[in-house]
This record gives structure tokens, C-alpha cells and sequence, in this order.
């Protein structure tokens, strides 16, 4: 009963916080319905495309959803369920919520253009530079984590020689071949709803027989490919998804995977009631194990760092701002798709830490091979043992549906790569590459800003970079930190309510400046006492390797320290030049 008592809290503290808070702050801020949106006034047809609500919830809700929500709470788990069940719904309410819908709204106000932009009117232009080049080191590490994420799915290592349809499939195999279909399915939603003017409501029951179609394919049918092939194949997918127009392959692909996202909550919650009368999984997590854990170290900061989008992640303020914005046909609208969202996936959070709650001593023991794959063993576990054909299905299904996020959040960082790398060497009054001269016009060019990224990431993720790993959850959350920052700049700029962002965004800056400046100090030290080779030679295993990996993370950890510590500074100069036009104005 423990289960069930945790995800009722959660979904009633959480619906309470949508109801009041979220209204509170709709109205604090001046959501205006009549003011048109940035869809209606710069539609373009590519990027900036009216969407409809259900549609944008969609892509909004599959972008910023990942495979964050699921491995962060999991991997935080090992403090107990508690802390973890708190900060989902304590940051989901009054952090992750905040930033979303602030961002989301300060876009919308600001022509559908990025955070950069949004510090620029408040903070001037060389904070939004140093803003854009800090989201795109940030970009860098999601590409490359779910380059490597995706590419770790779909790859089989006893099929490595192989390449093409195979029978009796296994779960990658499957996960790979119902994915590629996707994809395909995603192109004929487009193209009905957008070309042959069919309705959301006759083209959404076409999508969903289409999913239910591949899916049994890919349960009897998979494909085989070897982790290079895929990873060009996922480079090549990921670069042409991010220049064409959104409606052929953005908003349609995003839209049907949500549909496997709240089918895989609705099993998940349908499996908590039923083990909660049946028994046949029990719920093994302790409420509370203490203040230090051996592999994550003190819960200040790890919780907050780990626990990621199931609570606050920054990567959500770049979605808000750099492709939602543009969407949006409403202001209306901007509540449900930038607060709610983020109160779903701190569900499926909690959902998650319930999941591995279910086998969390196989988990500890090492028993399984990622946080995801104890997710889906977690949620099988409830509807039968393992081995069990409803335990083997919905296994399966859950592997999919974890891949599937982690490939929509990958077409959106490209995209929004583009976008950030374009305005990077963009000056005042130009909107696009267009209106740029010289080196700057093929800088802005979308097909130089989408190679970079592409290529980049592809490359890191190809390596397989354990350190990848072990700076995105800080770099992620130090980017939420900023962008609470700036969106309560431009806030305080224009007159409108900002203290509520006041406690979120000192926490969140404290807790992810505090971990970098960790990771900077525990890499100098295995530089100086050369623990890193002295593991290489021990296992056998290359040195350079290992030397890259620690040099990379000094590297890219200080940067991040650097370029937060000035934004900070810039941000402060802004605000007591807001209390000084108060004082003079009173």
C-alpha cells in the first residue's frame, strides 16, 4: 500500500498546485488570450507554425520529457523515497513548474526567440552571448548523452555483424524497428492534417491504430544494425528532422509519442492499484537512508543535481523558448503546455521511484544494465514474475517508449541548436541568416549551426563518454538556475510581479555551482595523484583515454563556472539598476 498512498499524494499535490499556483502565476504575469502570438504574426510555415493545443502539449510534453524523468529519480533513489517523492512534487510546483511556464511566456513576449534574447532586453548583449554560448555547451552534452542513449537501445552486441530484418526479434531489435516506423507514421500525420486538411480528432484515431499496427510488427519483426551504423543513422535523421518545416515531422512525431507516454503512465498506475490488492510485487525502498551515499556522495547537492527533470531541468527553458514559443496559437494556452507539462513528468518522477522501489534490490545488487531498464522491469513486475508474457510485453513496450522520448528530445536540441548558433552572430534587426553579410551570413546559415551540433555530438556519443554523463545533470540544472534568472530579470524589467522566482533561483544556482566547483576539485586531484592511470593500467585499458576523460571534465566544469559566475554578476548590475529606477520613480 505504500505505492499507492505515494502516487495518490503526488497526483493530488500536484493537481492542487496547477489549480492555484499556476493560476496565481498566469494572473501575477498578465496572460492575455486577445494578444496575438508569435505563431500568428511570424508564421513562416517552417519554424513558426500555429499548432493545436493537443498537438503542442504533445511535442512540449514529449521534448522536455527525455529519459530524465526516469533515470534522475531512479538513480536518486538510493536516499530513500522520501526525499526524492519531495522534491519531485515540491520542485515540480514552485521550481521546474516556474521556469517552464516563465520562460515559455517571456518567449512568447519576445517573438518567439531563445533565452538569449529574453537577457538581452534586461541584461545587455554580451550576457546574451555568454548565455547562448553556455546553452549550446549544454546542447553539446544532451546530443551527445542521447545520441549515445538511443544508439545503446537500439544496438544489439550479439548482432553486431548483422544488418537487416530479423524474426524473434529482442527488445532492442524491436525498440529499433517500431522507432524507424515511427518516424514514417509521424510524416502521414503531417501530411494528412496539414496538406490534406484533415481534423485533429479522425487523424489522432488514425495515429494511434498506426502505432498499435507497428507495434505488433516490431514485436514479431525487428532490425539489426551494428552502434556505428545507427549512430550515423540517428546524425543523419536528427540533422534533417531540425531543417525541415515542423509540421511534416516536429509537431506529428512529438504528438503520437505522447500517446505512448501516457499509455506507459496509465500502465504504470494501472500496475501500482493492481499490486496494491494483489501483491505480487512489494514495495522494497526504505523512506529515508541517510544524508551520504557511497556513489552519489552528500544529498546537498546531489539530490538536486540527480534527481533532474523530474523536479527542474534547464533543457526545459531551451524547448520553452526555442520551439514551443513559436507554436503557440494562444497566450491561453501557455499555462497548461509550460506549467502542466511539468507537473506530469514530476508523475511520471514519482511513478519512477515507485517502479524501482518494486526491484530495488536487484537494482543495488547490479542487476540491471541502466536506470531504464529497471524502470520497465520495476512496472512489468507489478502485472506478473518475471519470465511471465505479460511481464516479457510489457517490458518491451516500456523499452520503446523510453527510447521514443529520448529520440524526440534529440530532433528538438538539434533544432534548437540551430536556432542558438544562428543568433549567435546575428546583429540587431536581423531575423535570419538572410539579412547577415560575409562569414556571419554562412555562421547563421541553419545548415552550419545543424552540421556543427550534429557532428559534435554524434562524434562524443560515439565514445560512449562516461563523463558526458557525469556533467549533464549539473550543467542541466545550472542552466535552469540561469534561466530563472533571466526571465526574472526581464520580469522585474518591464514592472510585473518577480519574487516568486527569488528562492528558486539562488537555490538552484547554490546547489549546481557547489557541484561543478566539486567535480573541478576531485578532477584536479586524480590529475595530481594520477588515480585515473593508475585504474587504466590496472584494467588494461587505454590511458589517453582516461586522461581525456578527466581533462574534459576539468575543462568543460570550469567553463561552466566561469561563464555562470559572470551572468550572475551581470544579473546583479541589472537588478540594482531596477531597484534605482524604483527608488527614483517613488
Amino acid at each position: 500500500m505504500t505505492a499507492l498512498l505515494i502516487i495518490l499524494a503526488a497526483i493530488v499535490l500536484l493537481v492542487i498546485g496547477y489549480i492555484t499556483y499556476g493560476s496565481w502565476l498566469a494572473k501575477q504575469w498578465g496572460i492575455d488570450p486577445s494578444k496575438p502570438t508569435p505563431a500568428n504574426t511570424r508564421g513562416d510555415g517552417v519554424d513558426y507554425v500555429p499548432a493545436h493545443p493537443a498537438v503542442l502539449m504533445g511535442h512540449h510534453f514529449s521534448s522536455i520529457a527525455g529519459a530524465g524523468p526516469i533515470n534522475g529519480p531512479i538513480q536518486a533513489a538510493v536516499f530513500g523515497w522520501l526525499p526524492v517523492f519531495l522534491w519531485c512534487v515540491i520542485g515540480g510546483i514552485f521550481f521546474g513548474g516556474l521556469q517552464d511556464f516563465g520562460s515559455l511566456f517571456a518567449s512568447i513576449r519576445h517573438d518567439g526567440k531563445s533565452v538569449g534574447e529574453i537577457i538581452k532586453d534586461s541584461m545587455g548583449d554580451r550576457a546574451k552571448k555568454l548565455f547562448t554560448i553556455f546553452a549550446l555547451l549544454v546542447l553539446i552534452l544532451v546530443v551527445a548523452s542521447f545520441v549515445n542513449v538511443v544508439a545503446g537501445t537500439f544496438f544489439t552486441a550479439p548482432d553486431a555483424g548483422q544488418f537487416g530484418f530479423v524474426s524473434g526479434p529482442t527488445n532492442n531489435q524491436t525498440t529499433a524497428i517500431i522507432s524507424v516506423l515511427f518516424i514514417l507514421l509521424a510524416i502521414c500525420y503531417g501530411i494528412l492534417t496539414n496538406r490534406a486538411g484533415m481534423k485533429t480528432g479522425p487523424a489522432t484515431i488514425i495515429g494511434i491504430i498506426g502505432i498499435v499496427v507497428i507495434t505488433v510488427l516490431g514485436l514479431n519483426f525487428g532490425f539489426a544494425m551494428g552502434r556505428t551504423a545507427w549512430i550515423v543513422f540517428i546524425g543523419a535523421y536528427i540533422a534533417i528532422a531540425s531543417l525541415i518545416p515542423v509540421w511534416i515531422m516536429l509537431q506529428p512525431r512529438d504528438y503520437l509519442s505522447s500517446f505512448l507516454l501516457y499509455a506507459m503512465m496509465a500502465i504504470a498506475v494501472f500496475g501500482i492499484l493492481y499490486s496494491a490488492f494483489t501483491g505480487t510485487a512489494t514495495f522494497q525502498l526504505a523512506a529515508f537512508t541517510g544524508f551520504k551515499n557511497e556513489k552519489l556522495g552528500f544529498m546537498f547537492p546531489a539530490l538536486f543535481i540527480t534527481v533532474a527533470c523530474g523536479a527542474c531541468s534547464g533543457f526545459h527553458s531551451l524547448i520553452s523558448t526555442g520551439t514551443s514559443s513559436k507554436q503557440i496559437a494562444n497566450e491561453a494556452h501557455a499555462k497548461p503546455i509550460g506549467y502542466g507539462s511539468m507537473l506530469i513528468e514530476s508523475a511520471l518522477g514519482v511513478i519512477s521511484l515507485i517502479a524501482v522501489g518494486m526491484v530495488f534490490s536487484k537494482y543495488t545488487n547490479g542487476d540491471f544494465g541502466s536506470p531504464s531498464a529497471a524502470f520497465g522491469a520495476g512496472i512489468a513486475t507489478m502485472f506478473g514474475p518475471e519470465g511471465s508474457t505479460q511481464y516479457n510485453v510489457i517490458a518491451a513496450l516500456l523499452t520503446l517508449a523510453v527510447s521514443v522520448f529520448a529520440l524526440t528530445s534529440l530532433d528538438s536540441a538539434t533544432r534548437l541548436s540551430r536556432f542558438m548558433f544562428s543568433e549567435l552572430f546575428l546583429k540587431d534587426g536581423e531575423n535570419s541568416y538572410k539579412d547577415a553579410d560575409g562569414i556571419r551570413k554562412f555562421l547563421a546559415h541553419p545548415l552550419t549551426g545543424t552540421l556543427f551540433m550534429v557532428v559534435i555530438g554524434c562524434v562524443f556519443g560515439g565514445y560512449s563518454l562516461n563523463e558526458i554523463w557525469a556533467l549533464f545533470g549539473a550543467a542541466n540544472q545550472l542552466l535552469a538556475g540561469i534561466a530563472l534568472l533571466a526571465v526574472c530579470c526581464w520580469l522585474g524589467e518591464v514592472g510585473k510581479n518577480n519574487k516568486m522566482f527569488y528562492v528558486p533561483m539562488v537555490f538552484m544556482l547554490c546547489a549546481t555551482l557547489t557541484s561543478l566547483v566539486m567535480k573541478v576539485i576531485a578532477q584536479v586531484k586524480d590529475i595530481a595523484g594520477g588515480v585515473s592511470v593508475g585504474k587504466a593500467l590496472e584494467a588494461g585499458t587505454s590511458v589517453g583515454r582516461a586522461m581525456f576523460g578527466v581533462w574534459f571534465q576539468l575543462i568543460f566544469a570550469a567553463a561552466m563556472i566561469v561563464l555562470a559566475v559572470i551572468l550572475v554578476f551581470e544579473a546583479v548590475a541589472a537588478f540594482k539598476k531596477q531597484g534605482e529606477k524604483k527608488a527614483k520613480k517613488a
